[in-house]
């Protein structure tokens, strides 16, 4: 269990790294006339994953969930692969990339990296490590629970995202960074 408390708190750590990244790229949006939308579904989606990594930590130790191999080591294949895919996002939005939904004008939509491909590969990589950190360790309530209430945020964070793109389309050239929960 000590391995997966220090994968988890690995994570953890990436999500400080994150929003250290996040806080510049805030900044660097309002410096040029950035607008945040939907920041009432912020601090949820705060507490949730904050409660995913707690979750992890809680269900492994104190449900005493073994650690199965046929089902660990390729969860924490997914969970690499999710990391890999969300600094890829990071990478390709340069700047534009924030866990807020903000709107800076003029900036062109990114169409490189992963977004070539998907609209929100992001989110791609949130769902699959919300599926994958707890299973690595089995904590299959915590993954059953994060999967259910993510989904129910999700839903509401890419409409904010899609309305805010829509809006800056009617606006102008504007278009929103692309935003990881």
């Amino acid at each position: 269990m000590t391995w997966y408390a220090m994968l988890v708190l690995a994570v953890a750590a990436e999500r400080a790294a994150e929003l250290v990244v996040a806080l510049r790229n805030a900044r660097w949006s309002r410096a040029r006339g950035g607008v945040e939308s939907g920041g009432g579904h912020y601090p949820p989606m705060v507490a949730l994953h904050t409660g995913l990594l707690a979750g992890c930590l809680l269900e492994a130790g104190l449900g005493e969930r073994p650690f199965l191999p046929a089902l660990g080591w390729p969860m924490l294949g997914v969970l690499l692969c999710a990391q890999a895919l969300r600094w890829w996002c990071v990478h390709a939005l340069g700047r534009q990339w924030n866990t807020r939904v903000i709107v800076v004008p003029g900036l062109p939509l990114a169409t490189g990296g992963p977004y070539r491909w998907l609209r929100h590969p992001n989110y791609v990589a949130v769902v699959a490590e919300g599926l994958a950190l707890p299973l690595v360790h089995t904590a299959w309530v915590t993954a059953l629970v994060f999967t259910g209430l993510n989904a129910a945020l999700l839903a509401v964070r890419v409409r904010c995202e899609e309305a805010a793109l829509d809006a800056a389309r009617a606006d102008g050239p504007a278009v929103p960074a692309r935003v990881r929960p």
